[in-house]
């Protein structure tokens, strides 16, 4: 999996048929050190145990979970802030030779699918009968999933909303009330910022899907 070289200088734990486990942590302004153990497979799935005191339940965690674990603050860029020892030196995951083996696909069946972002704004679909817009409401992957299909499907229709069954006969919101859509920056009226919009991640995308963004997003994207 990888060249004998690469590995020379990093503090490496242990080493299987498909596997490599090294030390790894996260720094937290507040409390220091979260030290963990980072195993990556062949087929390119990050889970780290988390050995933050003896006896921490948190096991096979996401990056990004164990980023969030450690309690740092600020925006969450785990592949910069998640660690490893190299040449007794904490170097990012980044500058190492580990992150080319990520691969988002396999991290989906993760105990959590959450990714770069963590919240999805509320989203309208129009209806091709009535021509009313109606609410998606996106707070797990499900939610945006289901999204995700109505908004590619030119043809729906009010009756096939699988959650509170509506009608085109059904009143429309009010414009006043469709400007709140949720923003976690408690923004009244945000028409999207970044703290909202998603333009792809575990979350809102899948690797069932053969639709162009989730084909495209699974194949290239950034970790």
């Amino acid at each position: 999996m990888f060249q004998e070289e690469e590995l020379n200088c990093m503090q490496v734990l242990e080493r299987g048929q498909d596997y490599i486990e090294v030390r790894c942590g996260c720094t937290s302004q507040k409390y220091g050190d979260y030290i963990g153990k980072l195993k990556v497979t062949t087929k390119g799935r990050f889970v780290i145990d988390c050995e933050c005191f003896d006896g921490c339940p948190e096991k096979e965690m996401t990056p990004y979970d164990f980023e969030k674990h450690s309690q740092r603050f600020g925006p969450r860029k785990w592949k910069d802030h998640i660690w490893v020892i190299l040449n007794d030196e904490k170097v990012p995951l980044s500058k190492t030779c580990l992150i080319k083996y990520f691969k988002h696909g396999s991290n989906e069946v993760s105990t959590s699918c959450r990714g770069k972002r963590n919240f999805h704004r509320d989203e309208f679909v129009t209806c091709s009968s009535c021509e009313k817009e109606r609410r998606f409401r996106q707070r797990t992957k499900e939610d945006c999933m289901i999204y995700h299909a109505a908004a590619a499907d030119k043809k729906w229709k009010c009756s096939d909303r699988p959650y509170d069954k509506i009608t085109c006969v059904d009143d429309e919101e009010r414009d006043s009330r469709k400007r709140y859509r949720g923003c976690p920056e408690s923004f009244s009226k945000c028409e999207g910022c970044y703290s909202c919009v998603c333009v792809g991640c575990l979350k809102c995308r899948s690797k069932e899907c053969d639709c162009s963004l989730c084909v495209d997003f699974m194949q290239n994207a950034e970790p």
